[in-house]
């Protein structure tokens, strides 16, 4: 009995209405959660909303017991299933007296889609597998950073204290500068109005760091995801041999089955 009680409830979470029901509710909950924002809505509908929330939340907790006595231990090897029992354990905690700014961490519940959802998974699966390589190019812009940082720092340190009176001045006048945000007007131009040859420092920090370092952030995450979908597409093809394997290994057998047979019913007439 409680293996066929398991069978069934494996059927049941592993269906799609089962999926489909928990992204909606998933949804639904991001809404009453950015509702409770709104002191017009909680006004007009604040005890609904709180009991829909923890309605939702119940569900959630449901699920994972669901899950959890299905999988078994194998609940745990799945990191997706793990993350969705961090996001639904931060929701379950106290909020109340010096937790209560845990409340602001509810809305991690919405990012159960990506679990849920297999292109979100895909997605995210593919910025992991890039880490490595985004993590080298950190490295490698933190040290130009540096330099500049230095350079800058020695250049015009007596002019712009504020921008560049120290090392961590620099980093962050340099960092403003990287985005593009009012680096003109806002920094260089000033800059060389005092030392009208700081172009010639401003611009290839700006070239590397800005059009080169984050063009290769792109390409690594680019490759990352061609890499899992690569994965992806030979997981499914050698899926697919082995199903066309099994399918000719029982063709053959049936075949002869049916040679075994034709040859039983001729060996009769050819004895009369």
């Amino acid at each position: 009995m409680p293996t066929l009680l398991r069978n069934r409830l494996r059927s049941l979470v592993d269906s799609r209405l089962f999926e489909r029901a928990i992204i909606a509710l998933i949804i639904v909950n991001a809404i009453t959660l950015g509702l409770e924002t709104s002191e017009t809505a909680m006004s007009a509908a604040g005890p609904l909303l709180i009991i829909l929330d923890r309605t939702i939340l119940a569900i959630f907790v449901l699920e994972l017991l669901l899950r959890f006595y299905v999988r078994r231990l194998a609940f745990f090897r799945d990191p997706w299933r793990v993350f969705d029992l961090a996001v639904v354990g931060i929701a379950l905690l106290p909020t109340t007296g010096n937790l209560s700014i845990l409340r602001a961490f509810r809305i991690l519940r919405v990012l159960r889609l990506v679990s849920v959802v297999p292109s979100m998974r895909r997605v995210v699966t593919g910025l992991m597998n890039a880490l490595p390589g985004m993590g080298s190019i950190a490295l490698l812009l933190g040290l130009i950073f540096y330099v500049f940082a230095v350079m800058a720092t020695k250049l015009f340190a007596t002019q712009f204290p504020d921008w560049f009176g120290t090392i961590g001045a620099s980093a962050y006048s340099l960092f403003q500068i990287m985005t593009l945000e009012s680096w003109s007007m806002g920094i260089v131009r000033p800059v060389m109005e005092e030392y009208p040859y700081a172009w010639a420092f401003f611009v290839p920090f700006i070239i590397v760091s800005t059009f080169a370092m984050l063009n290769l952030f792109i390409g690594v995450i680019v490759d990352g995801m061609q890499s899992q979908h690569l994965d992806e597409a030979h997981t499914e093809r050698e899926t697919m041999i082995n199903e066309t394997g099994h399918v000719l290994s029982e063709v053959r057998a049936l075949r002869s089955e049916l040679n075994e047979l034709r040859s039983e019913l001729h060996s009769p007439k050819e004895r009369r």
